[in-house]
């Protein structure tokens, strides 16, 4: 994914510059991207769904345990 967004980076980056500006400098500008992005804290798409996925269980098990105990309060409430 990661050298996917940074080819993707360095050809939109390398249309701007003259046909002359040679492949060392495309080289050069595809490893500062390289090296700025690790720098940013994110996430990969994968890793990102995997944790929705987990919140969403939990998320589902606290609504089943919040109705429970509704319903221990009501049934306490009545006796």
């Amino acid at each position: 994914m990661k050298a996917d967004i940074l080819e993707k980076i360095t050809a939109q980056i390398s249309a701007l510059l003259p046909e002359q500006a040679g492949q060392d400098v495309k080289n050069n500008i595809q490893q500062v991207l390289a090296r700025q992005l690790n720098k940013l804290d994110v996430v990969s798409r994968d890793e990102f769904e995997a944790q929705q996925a987990v919140l969403l269980r939990t998320r589902t098990k606290l609504e089943a345990l919040e109705k429970t105990v509704s319903e221990l309060e009501a049934k306490l409430n009545n006796h």
